[in-house]
């Protein structure tokens, strides 16, 4: 069965000086301001659509992380990981850097860097994000 998720997006006036906002209508866990300064400049208490790709991306490649540990018998004690969405101007999405640290009872470093990256593969925002240059730092507590 498909699950959808919803958000919704309101913007008013031209891209350079215009403001809008995003909301999480499946959820209903808030509403966020967003300008092409915080875009393309610093943040300033607002998000932009990197950070929210960033947000996905990181959850859900934890999550199949996750799931492939524990399929194979090793469920993880801890998983911490941060995407990094690169942006230029003008060009758009240009990459994106994953980093996890695992802690996983039972494997080694070496294990733990090949389920990484079978699950940057297998993970569905990667896959929806395939056309961007995607690489992977993974870091190991045993």
């Amino acid at each position: 069965m498909a699950t959808t998720r919803t958000a919704k997006a309101h913007w008013e006036g031209s891209l350079m000086e215009g403001a809008g906002k995003v909301s999480l209508e499946s959820s209903g866990i808030g509403t966020y301001d967003v300008t092409w300064a915080s875009r393309a400049n610093e943040a300033n208490g607002k998000t932009s659509p990197e950070e929210l790709i960033a947000a996905a991306h990181s959850t859900c490649f934890s999550m199949a992380l996750s799931h492939a540990l524990a399929g194979a018998g090793n469920a993880p004690e801890s998983l911490d990981t941060q995407a990094d969405v690169d942006f230029q101007p003008g060009e758009g999405i240009t990459g994106i850097k994953l980093s996890v640290n695992g802690k996983v009872p039972g494997i080694t470093a070496d294990e733990f860097a090949e389920f990484a990256e079978t699950a940057k593969k297998n993970c569905p925002v990667s896959q929806a994000l395939s056309a961007v240059p995607i690489t992977l730092d993974v870091t190991f507590t045993a």
